[in-house]
């Protein structure tokens, strides 16, 4: 199948082709689009993906945004936009894939199979014929919370690029099929976490690193940055069986095997001792859970542990990505998880 198949094309797109409004120009997209924007130099090119999930918009609203100013980048920009489909299903930006469908972001490795499949794969192709000398991949978390980066690579280039939109990178050698795997391709890439999908600060945010990105000279050097970078190291990724149930509730109902508090995402990037439950725990117990780090390794027992029916750090720990979407909790993983102090677990 050819990538014209797959995908639809925009050079240099006009304000007219664009819409009013970012809600306009996803009714206008049929297709997963490529967006070339010639640059200054046209030697070089940058490379930026976003709405791979189609439930987080900060990426689509700033990039829409920033093509309506009709900037001039330094060098050559190519924006990826995987999951149109998904994100143009009733009430739009509301459904992260489809329902029968992959995460697109699991996809970026073979074998590139289903329709999710075939967008990744060209996807792929696009970056390998631009040959970027960077590429960002913009998301939403899947809760409320502070921005930060993710990449499989802590180096300066890799520092530099986290720093154009916040001072905290997660650095993990777990693969999952990601596009921020790419970096393995020796092309500096780093997801973008921006913060929750109903955050205004988040669009800000989005939208302000696009354009650091698009218009400094160099975006890899720490010569640059806005800050310094607190980097933490191989997260513990904590995931819930499919079979098993979970309900955000103030008590538990006692039908759940795992129960939250509704606003346990409050507790993203903060330090949870070992005396703060995180919830409770149904007659499974921790059976129903698991903690996968880089190594593939399972040790429950350093993450957490039950104490009278509630669910407690087994040690003192910083945990991200938490998220009070059900689906998302079961689809993707309950949440990540360092020591308090940023490093690996185990």
């Amino acid at each position: 199948m050819s990538n014209s198949n797959v995908l639809d094309y925009l050079n240099d797109p006009s304000p007219r082709t664009l819409g009013r409004s970012p809600l306009e120009w996803l009714e206008r997209l049929q297709k997963p689009t490529v967006i070339r924007v010639a640059g200054r130099d046209r030697s070089r090119t940058r490379a930026m993906a976003t709405l791979l999930h189609g439930n987080e918009p900060s990426g689509l609203f700033a990039l829409h945004r920033w093509l309506l100013e009709q900037h001039t980048p330094e060098v050559n920009m190519l924006f990826l936009l995987g999951g149109v489909y998904p994100a143009k299903i009733p009430p739009t930006l509301s459904v992260r894939q489809l329902a029968e469908g992959r995460d697109l972001n699991r996809c970026f490795k073979a074998p590139f199979v289903g329709i999710e499949g075939a967008i990744a794969e060209a996807l792929l192709a696009e970056l390998r014929k631009a040959r970027p000398e960077c590429l960002l991949d913009v998301h939403n978390t899947s809760g409320t919370g502070p921005a930060f980066a993710v990449s499989i690579t802590n180096d300066a280039a890799h520092q530099a690029l986290t720093s154009l939109y916040t001072d905290r990178l997660i650095a993990t050698d777990l693969r999952l099929g990601a596009l921020m795997e790419y970096s393995e391709q020796e092309v500096p890439t780093v997801t973008i976490e921006c913060g929750g999908s109903q955050d205004d600060q988040a669009h800000e945010l989005a939208y302000d690193g696009l354009v650091r990105y698009a218009s400094r000279p160099d975006v890899l050097s720490l010569e640059n940055a806005e800050w310094d970078i607190d980097v933490l190291r191989n997260p513990i990724r904590v995931e819930i069986a499919l079979e098993a149930t979970i309900e955000y509730r103030l008590k538990p109902s006692g039908q759940a095997d795992l129960t939250f508090p509704p606003d346990i995402e409050h507790r993203n990037f903060g330090v949870v001792s070992t005396e703060e439950p995180l919830g409770w725990i149904g007659e499974k117990g921790l059976e129903i859970l698991t903690a996968i780090g880089h190594n593939r390794a399972e040790n429950m027992e350093q993450i957490l542990q039950v104490k009278g029916g509630q669910i407690y750090p087994a040690q003192a720990i910083r945990a991200f990505m938490i998220t009070t979407n059900p689906v998302i909790a079961k689809s993707d993983c309950l949440f990540y998880a360092v020591k308090a102090t940023g490093e690996p677990i185990f």
